[in-house]
């Protein structure tokens, strides 16, 4: 009798391990949308991976469906420049954390390391959560648009030929 009740026991624990391995695949996800908005507004931004390829390209506000692996064990990184007429651009980083779900893969025991810290959740990139779900970047008006108002003194020798004809001799 007690060895039916262990073998229950011991099926009941096994299948609630395979059942909770791969928390993060199961209870988190793989994709996250993240907003991205500027000041000034209508600003266009690019956003390349890591390895520097082009993912995105679009112009504030927008939303944006990020992947959170790049690849095996790998953590999706972004870099979103800002640039728009008469501002400076601007770049800034997108970063991903471990998903606490991950972690919880331990709890599953034995087949929760297996399946889901070894292989369903480094495989789809659900180890990893979004850092931040809002992207709000205030440009600087560029300084090289503005225009000085300045006086600036020629000597003869310096004044360009086609202003010759518009000189007027002031008296002494």
């Amino acid at each position: 009798m007690i060895k039916k009740t262990t073998l229950k026991i011991a099926t009941i624990i096994m299948a609630v391990s395979i059942l909770f391995s791969s928390c993060a695949t199961i209870f988190s996800k793989s994709y996250y949308d993240i907003s991205i908005d500027s000041d000034p507004s209508e600003a266009d931004f690019v956003i390349k991976d890591k390895k520097g390829n082009y993912y995105f390209a679009g112009q504030t506000p927008a939303i944006v469906k990020l992947k959170a692996g790049a690849g095996f064990f790998g953590k999706a990184r972004y870099l979103v420049t800002f640039t728009k007429n008469g501002f400076e651009s601007k770049t800034v980083p997108v970063e991903f954390t471990i998903d606490e779900w991950y972690i919880s893969n331990i709890l599953a025991g034995p087949f929760g390391v297996a399946f889901g810290c070894l292989i369903f959740d480094p495989l789809t990139g659900a180890m990893y959560k979004l850092d931040t779900e809002f992207l709000y970047e205030t440009l600087t008006e560029s300084t090289s648009s503005v225009q000085k108002n300045e006086l600036k003194v020629y000597t003869l020798n310096e004044i360009p030929s086609q202003w010759i004809k518009h000189l007027v001799k002031v008296n002494d």
